[in-house]
């Protein structure tokens, strides 16, 4: 979705990753030889099946590596072939023609063909559950004229429909490989998965039947570390290779000016969201909404929760999307204001339970906010929540809860905001007719109603969003290739070397 250096945004919704396995500086893994590479993601994915269950963490490490789509975003954030070695769109915008690569195989041994890509999207409109499905349904049909061809029929025009497909929703399935998705993927992938265990590691390895380059490193171990000290310590013992995005940027400085290590800040597209539950008391009110964003001093909390890294930007659009604006000005931080809307309310004293995911940035962001939201009447009450299973069940799908944060990684997931059903509790059809429009637009009427959207979402206080989580990577120096951005949910490990 984005690329941008420098104090830039975030990484997607909601896993934080280390690149784990060898002494630093010294070129060899210590978890097997200079063609291992491991990863340590902070939020653990529950299973291997994202087509139902929602969250960053799974496609953020099958998607690319193991799974393809049709294609792909690239580090500077454009669409680009994979599977589709060309595309041409009809003059009227509703008919896609893709080439396929020949040649191409499943890892269990089955042919990609354009019935497979015919499979894969009528999957979506149909047995998905999760990851965005409902970006299909503008598909009416999928032909499939010849093996290396296949045509893609929309209902209407879609600005993001091929973007869409970039991501999850755009992964190619064989239907012999699906019986199995939580515990067996089978893709067109660099990588195949080795082993799985779950909570604890997963294991890619070089898929031997892979149509194009294939990886430099062999094996990928993903291990799940809780504790940004813990990465820290793992790179500087030997441990680990790299870590991607730290989890504590105040750890940085025994890193910065060590030759042993390179330190980058990239960008990405996770907001950091201050959610408040429009659907139940008291944010229902659009008063106390909009108590809460004049309450919270955004600056202190991205200072606490992350040393003042990222950035600020008042809506659900990062900087990097066309159709941003600065809308930090429309809640200055002003308790007494905060107060005043409160008593207009009729609850200067509001009670809310505070649902805080055990996610580091996300504790030491919660502990700001509910002292702020205190100061001007609130009675807050946090309550931690596991990540990712009872969180995803109580919050995200059951919508039991008042207030929480979590970071929001999904690009161009402002139109979360247009979903009544979505567990912001936010309903406004005219944001939802809005979006609606924009996606039929022309380019120029595209980004004229996108921005209209942000400004309706804001004005509304549909949500808090606090900043933009960055993306800073800390590396034995002798390592290339990692992803500078996270411009899509895929974390690409395909051209990771040493040397």
């Amino acid at each position: 979705m984005i690329s941008r250096l420098g104090r830039a945004a975030a990484l997607g919704a909601v896993t934080v990753l280390v690149v784990a396995g060898c002494a630093a500086g010294a070129g060899l893994s210590g978890s097997g030889g200079p063609d291992t590479l491991t990863v340590a993601l902070t939020a653990k994915p529950d299973n291997l099946d994202f087509t139902r269950t929602a969250g960053a963490a799974i496609p953020q490490a099958l998607l690319g590596n193991v799974y393809e789509g049709l294609v792909r975003v690239d580090d500077a954030g454009a669409i680009v072939p994979l599977l589709a070695s060309s595309w041409t769109v009809s003059p009227d915008r509703t008919v896609y023609e893709f080439t396929l690569h020949r040649d191409v195989t499943f890892s269990n041994g089955a042919s990609f063909t354009s019935d497979d890509v015919k499979f894969s999207i009528e999957r979506v409109q149909t047995d998905w559950t999760a990851n965005s499905p409902a970006a299909m349904a503008v598909v009416d049909r999928v032909e499939t004229p010849r093996p290396d061809l296949a045509r893609v029929v929309l209902t209407r025009p879609s600005n993001e429909w091929l973007f869409a497909m970039t991501g999850p929703i755009g992964a190619m399935f064989s239907p012999t490989g699906v019986t199995q998705l939580a515990s067996t993927a089978i893709g067109t992938g660099p990588y195949t998965v080795a082993r799985w265990n779950p909570g604890s590691e997963l294991q890619l390895r070089a898929n031997p039947r892979y149509w194009g380059r294939p990886p430099a490193m062999t094996t990928v171990r993903l291990r799940y570390f809780a504790d940004a000290t813990a990465q820290a310590n793992a790179l500087r013992s030997g441990g680990v290779d790299a870590i991607f995005s730290l989890g504590a940027p105040q750890l940085l400085g025994q890193f910065t000016g060590d030759p042993r290590f390179t330190v980058t800040e990239g960008t990405t597209n996770g907001e950091v969201v201050l959610s408040m539950n429009g659907a139940v008391a008291p944010f229902d009110d659009i008063r106390v909404r909009r108590a809460v964003l004049h309450a919270v001093d955004r600056n202190a909390v991205r200072a606490t929760a992350y040393a003042g890294y990222g950035e600020l930007i008042g809506s659900m659009v990062p900087p990097t999307d066309p159709w941003f604006e600065d809308l930090t000005g429309a809640y200055p931080f002003d308790p007494d204001r905060a107060r005043a809307l409160l008593a207009e309310a009729g609850t200067p004293n509001p009670v809310v339970r505070f649902d805080v995911p055990n996610l580091p940035y996300a504790s030491a962001a919660a502990q700001v906010v509910a002292s702020q939201l205190q100061q001007v009447g609130f009675r807050v009450r946090i309550d931690p929540v596991e990540f990712p299973a009872v969180w995803l069940d109580r919050v995200f799908t059951r919508h039991d809860y008042q207030m929480s944060v979590m970071q929001h990684v999904e690009p161009h997931d402002i139109a979360t905001f247009g979903n009544p059903k979505y567990y912001w509790g936010y309903d406004n059809p005219a944001v939802t007719t809005l979006l609606a429009e924009a996606d039929a637009a022309d380019n120029a009427g595209y980004l004229t109603r996108m921005r209209e959207v942000a400004r309706t979402i804001t004005d509304d206080a549909a949500a808090d969003w606090l900043f933009l989580f960055p993306l800073l990577v800390v590396a034995d120096s002798d390592l290339t290739g990692l992803p500078r951005n996270a411009t899509g949910l895929a974390m690409d490990l395909t051209r990771v070397r040493r040397g």
